[in-house]
């Protein structure tokens, strides 16, 4: 891709002129891919440049955030869930990657964006980079989440295995809203703000550290509305009830994400050409 200057006029790129940016924008991703490496690898480096324990607060934050709440919940929710470290560490792994990742991508975008003013690169690269380092983290994560299990006496069952394609349905959907979410920060940078009230609430309404059979059935219903609950079942199941998730909840869950990053892909692309004249 060339960068056209006209006169004074603000640059244009050739890629404004293509008729199918969603096919565009995923082939200049793959061009990109290894710009996309280093800048996933310049995420994890920064950001534990200068700490003592380096990488290692990436395994070691939901364990001690799980501790913490093992001890205030412990009492309400252990008579009814057995290994409830387990639950609660499996869900907080969960949330932490989807909120990481969807906050991070607009993160990237609207505060690193400037870049896109001086060379080009396919506007995606900041969600995808936002994707990778999340990847990565959750990765890194599941080392504690195996040794609690270990240590609690929770049984190690070959439905682990699965979950690869509980995390790849899992950063399908984040990736759909972070696509989602970057397109409106771009325009309204209070977005970035009011996204972390969002995140609060929807945590709790979310079944991450308590079992939704203590929802009262009024209102069990509503809960069934929000997407976030299959998807985390999808990653929780092979974890906690050592089985591949049932087939109702995986298929919703995977016609959700794909929906959702369709969705995300489409409404991001349609603007993307506009993004360097406004970040």
């Amino acid at each position: 891709m060339k960068l056209f200057l006209k006169s004074e006029e603000a640059p244009v790129y050739d890629s404004a002129r293509h008729q199918t940016p969603v096919l565009d924008e995923l082939q200049e991703i793959f061009r990109y891919r290894e710009l996309l490496a280093k800048l996933v690898s310049r995420n994890i480096k920064t950001r534990y440049k200068r700490s003592v324990l380096g990488i290692a607060w990436t395994m070691l934050s939901p364990l001690m955030m799980m501790i913490v709440m093992t001890l205030v919940f412990s009492n309400i929710f252990r008579m009814n869930l057995e290994h409830y470290p387990v639950y609660l560490l499996s869900g907080l792994v969960f949330w932490n990657f989807f909120s990481q990742t969807t906050s991070s991508a607009m993160n990237e975008l609207v505060w690193g964006g400037s870049l896109m003013t001086r060379i080009y690169m396919p506007r995606s690269i900041f969600a995808f980079t936002a994707l990778g380092t999340g990847l990565v983290n959750i990765v890194l994560s599941l080392i504690p989440l195996l040794l609690i299990m270990l240590v609690t006496g929770a049984p190690l069952r070959l439905s682990l295995f699965f979950l690869p394609v509980s995390i790849l349905i899992v950063g399908m959907f984040a990736l759909g809203v972070g696509l989602f979410l970057s397109t409106l920060g771009v325009y309204f940078t209070d977005v970035l703000e009011m996204y972390q009230i969002v995140l609060m609430a929807w945590m709790y309404f979310t079944p991450v550290i308590y079992p939704i059979e203590i929802i009262p059935a009024s209102y069990v219903g509503a809960f069934y509305l929000n997407p976030l609950y299959y998807l985390l079942e999808v990653f929780r199941q092979p974890i906690y009830l050592g089985k591949l998730p049932d087939l109702q909840t995986l298929a919703v869950a995977c016609l959700l994400s794909s929906l959702t990053l369709i969705f995300g892909w489409w409404f991001f692309t349609r603007k993307a050409d506009e993004f360097a004249y406004r970040v």
